[in-house]
């Protein structure tokens, strides 16, 4: 089987390294911290001009959950339409009801939109938020979802093995599975092992100071101690180690 191994990034810098280490595609965001957010389209242009490997687009608007109203899907909406005319493998999206089932009328829409462009649609981790994976996941094969992001309702891969393993098994060959949440250079062979998924999701996280960040009159920090003064980057050491684990 083909391995793949997708670097998650959510600035031009993060996306140079990536490519650099090797990965075969990235997924653009904006603030990892929050589990990603709509990329701006001034990183998108950036990006698919610099980067040479595929690319999927984050559309989130907002961080929480993923049930939105009618405001903040016509914003999501949007957002995808504008960044569906750029250079871009597939769109990377989730919408919820309040039960905690596949809003079917506003991903269908999403979908629709993604074809329209002849793009790729992606369900990311509001998977892991669902009531019962098994009849969500049969229903973004019916909408023609490409592939779903998922931990295997669980924060971190590693935990929710049997679950992924489990619908590996089932839907692998009408859908495509990618493994995320926790996943490093360290635990993604016994995942490939446990699994038989082969694509692999990781942010490759490193932490890069700001002196600006905290004074004595104010704090701008999202880290808790020691990392008041710090925020994420991309590692490139990170990268490279995760991309040879998924390539072994």
């Amino acid at each position: 089987m083909k391995k793949v191994a997708e670097i998650c990034c959510d600035s031009l810098e993060g996306a140079l390294i990536a490519e650099k280490a090797g990965a075969d595609r990235i997924e653009l965001n904006s603030s990892m911290y929050l589990y990603g957010l709509t990329p701006s389209i001034g990183t998108i242009d950036l990006v698919t001009r610099h980067c040479h490997i595929p690319i999927v687009a984050m559309a989130r608007p907002r961080p929480g959950g993923f049930r939105y109203n009618e405001n903040e899907f016509q914003t999501m909406y949007a957002d995808i339409e504008a960044m569906l005319d750029y250079n871009i493998e597939g769109i990377a999206f989730g919408c919820l009801d309040e039960h905690r089932e596949i809003d079917k009328d506003q991903c269908e829409k999403i979908v629709d939109l993604i074809h329209k462009y002849d793009k790729d649609a992606i369900f990311h981790r509001a998977f892991d938020a669902v009531e019962d994976p098994f009849q969500s996941i049969e229903t973004l094969i019916d909408l023609g979802v490409k592939r779903v992001l998922t931990g295997g309702l669980t924060e971190k891969a590693v935990n929710g093995i049997n679950l992924l393993a489990a619908l590996q098994e089932k839907y692998g060959d009408k859908i495509e599975i990618l493994a995320g949440g926790g996943v490093t250079s360290g635990n993604v062979a016994d995942l490939i092992r446990q699994t038989g998924i082969s694509q692999y999701h990781s942010s490759c996280k490193s932490w890069r100071k700001d002196p600006t960040t905290v004074n004595r009159h104010m704090s701008f920090a999202f880290a808790q101690p020691p990392h008041e003064e710090y925020y994420n980057v991309v590692d490139y050491e990170r990268a490279v180690q995760f991309v040879a684990s998924v390539k072994k």
